[in-house]
């Protein structure tokens, strides 16, 4: 379509994946499919456990629901697409479908980063308050939490939404497996600088906050343990920390390493595969990483199915 200046107007977007490389391709698609599908069954396993479960009834295992169903949303967001893009050798999508793409992506995954937060001042208090755990971390208290953190991942995300008009014109082809935000941005013609600062800001709001905030946490948390006395008080610290620290680490080093590189006007195979695993890989590993080891889990389990659980 052309407008009052004879410039060509994006109507659709086509999507590369790894179109240049058949075979990496078609390992890609095979690959992707059974992340998909351990992520599905892994965190919907998760939250009929912790709903059905009367002993999974606490704070942390209420955020942790939160978690495998934001996780979910967030894989099958994208996900999909991915593999479509990957079977078939050129793949369209139109220009509405793709910015929904883009929003909700961007809303879901900046929920799980605010989200990651209030898990870890939730470990907080438990390490460092247990007194007075039941009192801080009511059912009111982490609903309300529970509530705040879609309504943040929302505001967070409509900001750049109406920073200003983006026009795309010319080129079309998106260098990815689906719409993602930091690929699809670099079609946008004109004056993007006020854009870029909005934009660069808001993934300080999304990204570094909420990381530097689970880094000072985990900082108090560690002084308290480090007082611990008693071989038992330091196991029962890491066991609820350590699962958290490492979700935290691979979600957040992945998705800074995309969101705050230099701008670049050219899309990157290394871009891609950030993407895939912020976007596929770490919500795969949560529920494994959360049950693993986690005697709670593997009771709630061996109650769903029957039978014994056999130990890791």
């Amino acid at each position: 379509m052309m407008n009052n200046n004879s410039e060509t107007v994006v109507t659709e977007f086509i999507l590369l994946g790894l179109a240049d490389h058949p075979v990496a391709q078609a390992i890609f698609f095979w690959v992707i499919l059974v992340i998909y599908l351990i992520n599905l069954l892994g965190n919907g396993l998760m939250v009929v456990l912790i709903i059905t479960d009367s002993r999974l009834h606490t704070p942390m295992y209420f955020f942790l629901s939160n978690l495998s169903f934001l996780d979910i949303c967030y894989t099958s967001s994208s996900v999909p697409q991915a593999l479509v893009t990957s079977s078939t050798d050129r793949t369209t999508i139109s220009f509405m479908g793709c910015m929904a793409q883009i929003h909700i992506s961007l809303y879901l995954g900046t929920t799980e980063c605010v989200l990651l937060a209030v898990m870890a001042y939730d470990r907080f208090v438990a390490i460092c308050s247990p007194l007075h755990y039941t009192l801080i971390m009511s059912w009111r208290i982490c609903v309300q939490l529970a509530i705040g953190t879609w309504g943040t991942g929302l505001i967070l995300t409509l900001i750049p939404t109406v920073t200003g008009p983006k026009r795309f014109c010319g080129s079309n082809v998106v260098n990815h497996f689906s719409c993602e935000a930091q690929t699809v941005g670099k079609l946008i013609c004109g004056d993007t600088y006020f854009n870029d600062i909005v934009s660069f800001m808001n993934t300080v709001l999304v990204l570094v906050v909420p990381f530097v905030f689970i880094l000072v946490t985990y900082l108090r948390i560690g002084l308290a343990v480090w007082r611990i006395r008693s071989k038992q008080g330091w196991r029962k610290a890491l066991s609820t920390c350590g699962s958290h620290l490492a979700v935290v680490g691979i979600f957040y080093g992945s998705a800074m390493a995309m969101y705050l590189q230099p701008k670049s006007k050219y899309a990157s195979d290394r871009d891609k595969m950030f993407s895939v695993f912020y976007g596929a890989v770490t919500p795969m590993l949560n529920p494994l990483i959360y049950s693993l080891r986690n005697k709670d889990v593997k009771g709630a389990l061996q109650k769903l199915f029957g039978g014994k659980i056999s130990r890791y």
